[in-house]
């Protein structure tokens, strides 16, 4: 129904109106009794051997809902009807922020992909935090956290310790995102010496807590080996739990879609289909480099179960997607899960 009635309604909107239509219409109907029900008996699908121990918390499925899609927390109880193991909110700032200019979001049909240049635009910390106080469903909920735009970069580290502390007795774990694109200077926080010091105040704040939660940091995919060998060393001597690989890129090269078409559109993170070996290949070499180490979850280009299995064996333990949701549907989540219990019983 998604392909053949949804999918071409909504993309007759622009698609940020269509993104906060969806929410509007997903919270009114979701929670109408009937619909609800209906909701939960198509979407759930879960099973023993999807289950997963991953830093110390236990997922029902390892099929997660990447940052981005509910930045301000409206959305969790609905869409753990639709099946997630995990959410994931954010990314959230101190302050609220109402991002770049519109329009800035833009799809790619033809490359089944996004390109966003949405600028950490959400309500604030403090707001998200009265939604997670009413929550109702048990989903492992991560918190993506970031600084404001005005926030300098030799300030960002306040940034993020407010977000940690506001956020703290509301999310199951961090996610510390300087990689996003959109946020000027922000990927110069992935350098080695101010991500160390981001991660160490991060991590200090987070253990001096009755009940530390995982911290992970997300990373770009267009980082070079040598920053990715930056990375594995830094995880490793700061001792957070793990890394996110990987948010949205900037290069266009893979794009089959029309050139000036994507030159009218300007600045931007490519996420979707594209972004799918890039990511599998980050995964594989932090997962090679560092002897697996520490748990990585997949993100990029996950439109299918044959692609979810690709980021698991590289060595991911979990999986999140969006853009592939976009594209096919909230039936995904089902169909990859299906074909994670098929791969997992062979």
């Amino acid at each position: 129904m998604y392909k053949s009635i949804l999918k071409p309604l909504l993309f007759l909107k622009k698609p940020e109106d269509a993104h906060y239509f969806t929410f509007d219409l997903t919270k009114f109907t979701f929670n109408l009794p009937l619909i609800g029900d209906l909701v939960n008996s198509t979407y759930q699908f879960d099973h023993p051997s999807l289950e997963r121990e991953v830093f110390g918390l236990k997922f029902k499925n390892p099929v997660g809902l990447a940052a981005g899609f509910d930045k301000d927390a409206k959305l969790i109880d609905e869409m753990a009807m639709l099946g997630f193991g995990f959410i994931e909110i954010g990314t959230l700032t101190p302050k609220p922020q109402p991002g770049n200019p519109q329009p800035r979001l833009f799809r790619l049909p033809e490359d089944e992909a996004l390109i966003n240049r949405m600028g950490f635009n959400n309500g604030g910390v403090l707001e998200a935090v009265e939604r997670l106080k009413k929550r109702k469903s048990d989903v492992i909920v991560g918190g993506n956290i970031g600084k404001n735009k005005v926030t300098p970069n030799e300030n960002a580290v306040d940034d993020y310790l407010y977000c940690l502390e506001e956020l703290h007795p509301y999310v199951d774990y961090f996610v510390v995102n300087v990689s996003s694109p959109n946020t000027p200077n922000l990927r110069d926080l992935q350098e080695k010496e101010p991500l160390k010091a981001l991660l160490t105040a991060v991590k200090q704040a987070n253990d001096l807590k009755a009940k530390p939660k995982p911290i992970l940091l997300k990373i770009a995919p267009d980082l070079t080996e040598g920053q990715l060998d930056d990375i594995v060393e830094i995880v490793q001597e700061t001792q957070i739990d793990g890394v996110i690989a990987t948010n949205t890129t900037i290069d266009r090269s893979q794009l089959k879609t029309d050139k000036n078409q994507i030159e009218a559109i300007g600045a931007g993170g490519v996420s979707g289909k594209v972004l799918a070996k890039r990511s599998t290949e980050v995964i594989r070499y932090l997962a090679d480099k560092s002897n697996r180490a520490f748990p990585i979850i997949g993100v990029g280009g996950i439109a299918s179960p044959e692609e979810a299995i690709e980021k698991l064996e590289a060595g991911a333990s979990l999986v999140q997607v969006y853009s592939g949701m976009i594209y096919e549907g909230p039936g995904l989540i089902k169909r990859i899960k299906k074909g994670l219990l098929a791969y997992f019983s062979r």
